[in-house]
């Protein structure tokens, strides 16, 4: 006996299978105490009527199916206890499965049909367009090569087929009725091919209701009602029972051992047209570490078949890339808007002072004497980090002059950071500086209304000498208009000069500031610049707390709440959104499992992984959402453009587009997520059928 044959290749010991039988339904049993073996290189075919159970068996030996009790060995290992990874290695690696149906992917050429079980084994692309290209050149397809399903005939399609079959070596050769659907001439093609495998060392399962297409096989083993009738061994041997099957089994092993080649009836010896099986090594199928070309492959596999899937339907491609679009875009364009509204209404907060505290001297809370604000106690506070500016102001009404106009007039005289602080334009000419300040220039720059009272008849009143008091000052700018702040007097009747002009020309009795505006250097940190405002000046002033403080916490209070509704409102706009995108790639997805139900059966017989069916609809799904984000960030800055021109204030944020786009994305992955998992988790049996 040869001891490379002592060891049955398959092996199924008491193997049953059953459907039904739980949660109340009638149990049904397929097949009953199934015992057989066959040997690396044997042709054996599988006849019986329909319903015999045969086509049942031949979906447990490759390994589509579970059986329900019994066991199955393969080289020796018990397949019964594999978990579903495991079997679609095995399947990947050792069978090679040929369907009456033929079962080819209809988006795909026939070179890309048969590429697909290398593409799960990580073959490069170039090694794996090689190979199909040759396989089907051996089987007269090689003019056929960029062809469809569609396009080819029936006997070429199963031509097709086989080649598939043989990709990843082909060790064995389930074929399930493969000339159940061809003509005579088809049929004798594809019969002439399994024998020539079978000559070259494949090991061949034929499946069939024809007992004249099983004569053809070595051995045939009869089926009914799911059990094993009699085995002929191809030489008028036959066994009645099902139980010395094995035994018929490794007597038949023991008399010949297949060989790549063939002898002809005149016992010369010819080599067989077909390729030799690769003979892999359990540790290559069961404990080897996946290969990275694997999941290269995989991807551009999953990214190729969802954007043939997005070309074939485009109109309900398109229509879920429209929600998406929409939900981009409105996110994009309402929080650039949102943006805008925000900067536009924090400007007119700053110029109503949203940063800015008021300080003065008083009377400290204990008794005693007012205090005192010295220009040491200033510099001392324009060194603090949250102030950004520090501004002495003198104001008061005096009679102020030009020609034969005279009126009492509120003259502010403050530090010439004043423009900033109260974010206030001059319309003409200019402010004085701080070098005037320091030098006591006397110069005077006018509001808008008191330039109307006392120049009205003169276009340019830059140069012209202005009596403050008893003090002469040059003209030499005009603010833009303001208007008065609610309760107080109204800024455009006033005039301007520096502080310290102010006190050495008009007000020489002041000893200190009537009051002193502080500016932080953002409305988030005023209160920590009023805290440390009150601390430097309580350890300057030896703890006494002789002035006072006050800033626009109203204004600041208002600011916040603003900011969180129109965040809020943006939020729910967002959410609303990506949510209608999300449901229309959920929804697209599923009907593409629907639809692609047999693709996956296929894709899983050819050796796809649970996470291999995972992952190409999640990629498929990602496709979706990253062409429909990409496209409604363009929308969305195309819509935002539009509104800039016809004057809509906005402020495009490339975190809000990006956050747009990834939620986009994300909601898509998401959303594509269940319809993935659904299509993983297909019965492989039942998605070949379309169920």
């Amino acid at each position: 006996m040869d001891f490379t044959r002592a060891v049955p290749l398959i092996q199924l010991r008491s193997l049953g299978k059953y459907y039904g039988g739980s949660d109340g339904a009638p149990k049904a049993q397929i097949l009953h105490d199934i015992s057989l073996s066959v040997y690396a290189g044997e042709f054996v075919a599988v006849v019986g009527p329909s319903g015999s159970g045969k086509s049942t068996l031949m979906h447990l030996l490759g390994c589509l199916d579970r059986p329900s009790s019994g066991h199955y060995f393969f080289e020796g290992k018990d397949v019964s206890a594999f978990d579903a990874d495991d079997l679609a290695r095995l399947r990947r690696e050792a069978f090679g499965f040929v369907f009456q149906g033929y079962h080819l992917l209809a988006e795909n050429t026939a070179s890309e049909n048969v590429q697909v079980p290398a593409i799960y084994a990580g073959m490069p692309g170039r090694e794996r367009q090689q190979r199909a290209e040759d396989l089907l050149s051996r089987l007269d397809l090689g003019a056929r090569l960029h062809h469809r399903p569609g396009q080819l005939s029936g006997g070429q399609q199963q031509r097709v087929s086989i080649a598939r079959a043989l990709m990843n070596g082909g060790r064995i050769i389930l074929a399930d009725e493969p000339t159940g659907a061809l003509d005579s001439h088809s049929s004798a093609q594809v019969m002439r091919l399994l024998k020539e495998l079978a000559q070259a060392g494949h090991t061949i399962i034929l499946i069939t209701h024809d007992s004249k297409v099983a004569q053809q096989a070595d051995r045939v083993i009869e089926i009914r009602d799911g059990r094993i009738l009699g085995e002929d061994g191809g030489h008028g041997t036959a066994t009645t029972t099902a139980q010395n099957t094995d035994v018929s089994s490794d007597q038949s092993a023991s008399q010949s051992t297949p060989t790549p080649t063939s002898a002809s009836a005149n016992g010369q010896r010819h080599e067989s047209p077909m390729p030799a099986p690769v003979h892999g090594h359990p540790g290559d199928l069961f404990g080897q570490q996946e290969d990275r070309n694997a999941f290269r492959a995989e991807l551009y596999e999953a990214l190729r078949m969802a954007w043939r899937g997005m070309r074939t339907n485009l109109v309900r491609t398109g229509l879920t890339l429209l929600g998406i679009i929409i939900g981009v875009a409105s996110v994009i364009v309402m929080l650039a808007v949102g943006e805008g509204s925000r900067q536009t209404v924090m400007t007119q907060m700053g110029t109503m002072g949203s940063t800015i505290m008021y300080m003065s001297s008083s009377y400290p809370p204990a008794g005693g004497p007012m205090g005192q604000l010295s220009e040491a106690d200033l510099e001392a506070l324009a060194a603090l980090p949250e102030l950004q500016h520090v501004m002495p102001v003198i104001g008061d009404p005096t009679i102020v002059r030009y020609a034969n106009a005279a009126r009492q007039n509120y003259v502010y005289a403050a530090a010439a950071v004043m423009p900033q602080v109260h974010h206030w334009k001059v319309r003409s000419g200019r402010y004085f500086t701080a070098a005037e300040d320091r030098e006591l220039a006397p110069v005077v720059v006018l509001g808008h209304k008191a330039r109307k009272f006392f120049f009205p008849d003169t276009s340019n009143p830059l140069g012209k000498q202005l009596l403050i008091g008893s003090a002469s000052f040059e003209v030499i700018g005009i603010m833009s208009e303001r208007g008065a702040d609610s309760g107080l007097q109204d800024y455009d009747d006033m005039v301007f000069i520096p502080y310290r002009a102010g006190r050495a020309r008009v007000y020489q009795a002041q000893t200190q500031p009537d009051y002193v505006v502080l500016q932080a250097t953002a409305p988030e940190v005023v209160l920590q610049a009023e805290q440390s405002i009150r601390t430097e000046l309580l350890a300057r002033h030896g703890g006494r707390e002789d002035f006072s403080i006050g800033n626009a916490a109203a204004q600041l209070l208002a600011e916040a709440q603003a900011r969180d509704s129109m965040t809020l409102m943006l939020g729910l706009i967002a959410a609303v959104s990506l949510l209608v995108g999300g449901i229309g790639v959920m929804n697209v997805m599923l009907m593409t499992v629907s639809e692609r139900t047999r693709e996956i059966g296929i894709r899983m017989a050819t050796g796809a992984r649970q996470r291999d069916i995972l992952r190409q609809f999640l990629v498929e799904a990602l496709m979706l959402t990253v062409s429909g984000g990409a496209a409604g960030v363009f929308c969305g800055i195309a819509i935002g453009m539009l509104l800039l021109a016809v004057g809509v204030p906005l402020v495009f944020s490339l975190t809000a587009i990006a956050g747009a786009f990834l939620c986009a994305v994300i909601t898509g992955i998401v959303f594509g997520y269940m319809p993935a998992k659904n299509a993983a988790r297909l019965d492989p049996v039942k998605a070949l059928e379309g169920r």
